[in-house]
């Protein structure tokens, strides 16, 4: 199994675990949960609210992927929050 640390506890989990965005590299585009097709910068996060909660609170996402405009997987990520 893959392990990869968790950008909100800095934990190291299983992969399968834990939530993965990813700034595709050509369009930039990101993507919630990719397959393995898409390839660019990625980060992982726990699937429980408080890892999620502080990844959009500290904006710790805009360092890791290296962009400014989150506002779509911030949204899709509170969804995920909210659904649970």
């Amino acid at each position: 199994m893959k392990q990869r640390k968790c950008q909100g506890c800095k934990q190291i989990k299983d992969a399968n675990l834990m939530h993965k965005i990813t700034k595709e590299f050509k369009s930039g585009k990101l993507y919630l949960n990719p397959n393995s097709k898409v390839l660019g910068r990625s980060a992982y996060v726990c699937k429980n609210k408080e890892c999620i909660n502080k990844l959009i609170k500290k904006k710790i996402l805009k360092n890791a992927l290296k962009i400014n405009d989150l506002t779509q997987i911030e949204q899709e990520l509170l969804n995920i929050i909210i659904e649970s």
